[in-house]
């Protein structure tokens, strides 16, 4: 399957080919109903929820940033702030998702975005010997090892994943 016949976005479909990874566009899942939450995404898989990797756009200090994180965990900002040296983390809106990353929320890939971002990527996606990931649409998904997904994305490992209380 072509980059042009794919499922996934096309710029998402040009970054994985741009990559050496034109291989996946056939790998690429569709929901009609869609998989715009990690919720939706493990149900329509058939997989655990922690096997979803969701892509997340914080700002930091105003400076956007990726955090890759495991479906069933939620991400601790504080955490971030600190990894980050920064004074104020908070949820990107989104009208920055879009700028930054080129697609909506819900459909944010780990890479292939408009913009370069620094991405952090919680070491809880290493727990599995595969993650799902967004492949640039809310109906869209593909299916990497979590290792080849957190080096294509640039990301540094860092525990950003909130505690249970």
């Amino acid at each position: 399957m072509s980059a042009t016949d794919s499922p996934a976005h096309p710029r998402f479909a040009a970054a994985l080919d741009e990559l050496g990874l034109a291989e996946l566009v056939g790998e690429v899942r569709t929901f009609p109903e869609g998989a715009r939450t990690a919720q939706e995404a493990a149900a329509a898989i058939g997989c655990e929820l922690s096997q979803i990797c969701k892509s997340l756009i914080f700002a930091a200090d105003g400076v956007p940033v990726l955090v890759l994180m495991d479906g069933a965990s939620r991400v601790d900002l504080e955490r971030v702030r600190w990894e980050l040296c920064a004074a104020k983390v908070t949820r990107a809106k989104a009208d920055v998702v879009r700028a930054t990353t080129g697609y909506a929320i819900g459909g944010v890939p780990p890479f292939g975005h408009a913009t370069k971002t620094r991405v952090l990527a919680d070491p809880s996606l290493l727990a599995h010997d595969v993650v799902w990931a967004a492949a640039g649409t809310p109906y869209a998904v593909f299916p990497m090892a979590p290792k080849v997904l957190i080096s294509h994305a640039n990301g540094t490992l860092v525990d950003v994943r909130e505690l249970d209380k």
